[in-house]
């Protein structure tokens, strides 16, 4: 990956070499580990962000659709067999992902062929940049010169998601204040991130929120790995993610953001790691669609649930995410559709994500978005609830079901 134009000063340190001392994870070095495929198992992964997954991971109603066809739904860390690889790479064939962007396309350009499902963009999340509030800086301008930090995964199985937000951001925040990556001084803090496959990592994990719960994620920095750097003075400003994690930051009173994308009315803007996206294996789609439909299916449900209650959805989400509170989660949800979609907006902002990704070396390969996605299983889950509600509608109010109704036929 050619990342010239990111390389610091060369009195800088962090010249792109890697420090003694932090491991680089690679295939070679590394072992893998999955359950054995079985077709009677479906299993799911999600990240701690907005979506009907992370409100379903509560509420259950998608393994109780997989268990009207006899088959078993789990997270797929329930499996101490499982590591936490195919949450990234997606060697899991009976697994569906619903999480941040930038790790299903690089598999998808890179490592195998999946199909999109579906999305849900939160669409004013573009990121800001954070300064010490302590510092006489009050506009991007005020950073010509400065240090600005950016961050690189040594784990090089996995996409570094992260550093391609970070990269995205600063940049646009550069060129929305009329200025470029030589105006100021990037700094790289590389770390081993090897952690996905340590025994102490693998104890088995019923519901995602669980790993959350052992600890206190709102203020653990493992999400906000440049704020120690910042706040001892080793840079001058870095990257957060706009209203989540930032609002967590900025509450501490030591930090200030001077900037924030999702303050634009430009939709461009609002790519960082999102829109979230679903994804399967392509041996999924093609040999047993009737369990992506079942999975699409829970979404939906789930999905109108949470758009008719919003506050409730809010207090689920907030156990995961990192929003401030349940308020400030609701005041983050509250204009989101929650109903997974494809519309051709939210293509065009998975295609935006796609391509600063090819364009600057964070994947191999080129492909197509449109051709990727795959409306039809979405649209044949949407047919089976709504057949399935307006028969309960109308069947509700009537002494017996109509002949037409049970059968399933069309009457005319």
């Amino acid at each position: 990956m050619s990342t010239t134009e990111l390389k610091p000063p060369k009195k800088e340190k962090t010249n792109g070499s890697v420090p003694p001392g932090i491991k680089v994870t690679t295939f070679e070095n590394t072992k893998l580990n999955k359950v054995p495929l079985d077709w009677k198992e479906v299993y799911y992964t999600n990240c701690p962000l907005v979506s009907a997954s992370n409100v379903d991971q509560e509420l259950g109603w998608t393994k109780e659709e997989y268990k009207k066809i006899g088959v078993k739904f789990s997270y797929f860390r329930s499996r101490a067999e499982n590591d936490w690889y195919p949450h990234y790479i997606h060697n899991l064939d009976n697994l569906i992902r619903f999480g941040g962007l930038f790790p299903p396309i690089a598999v998808q350009a890179d490592i195998r062929r999946t199909r999109l499902l579906g999305v849900t963009h939160v669409p004013h999340e573009g990121g800001v940049m954070v300064i010490r509030a302590k510092d006489d800086i009050y506009r991007m301008s005020d950073l010509k010169g400065k240090k600005i930090g950016i961050s690189r995964s040594m784990n090089q199985i996995k996409n570094d998601w992260w550093r391609i937000q970070e990269h995205q951001g600063i940049e646009l925040m550069l060129r929305m204040n009329g200025m470029t990556m030589k105006d100021i001084q990037l700094v790289e803090f590389p770390y081993a991130d090897d952690w996905y496959n340590f025994p102490e990592m693998l104890t088995p994990i019923e519901n995602p929120s669980e790993w959350q719960l052992k600890r206190d994620h709102k203020h653990d920095l493992a999400f906000r790995p440049l704020e120690t750097a910042l706040e001892k003075g080793v840079i001058d400003a870095m990257y957060s993610q706009s209203k989540v994690l930032s609002v967590l930051t900025e509450a501490t009173g030591k930090f200030a953001i001077i900037e924030d994308l999702s303050k634009y009315p430009d939709w461009r803007l609002q790519v960082a790691n999102i829109p979230a996206a679903i994804t399967c294996t392509d041996v999924m789609a093609e040999k047993h669609p009737e369990l992506v439909v079942t999975f699409l299916k829970g979404m939906i449900k789930v999905g109108r649930w949470s758009n008719e209650h919003k506050h409730a959805a809010a207090a689920i989400l907030d156990k995961q995410t990192y929003y401030l509170d349940v308020e400030d989660t609701y005041r983050g949800i509250k204009d989101v559709d929650m109903v997974p979609n494809l519309s051709l907006l939210n293509l065009a902002a998975v295609e935006l994500g796609k391509n600063f990704m090819f364009k600057k070396g964070y994947i191999k390969n080129d492909f197509d978005v449109h051709q990727w996605a795959a409306p039809e299983f979405l649209e044949m889950a949407a047919r089976n609830c709504l057949k399935k509600n307006g028969k309960k509608r109308t069947t509700s109010k009537l002494p017996q079901a109509a002949t037409t109704l049970e059968a399933g036929r069309r009457n005319g």
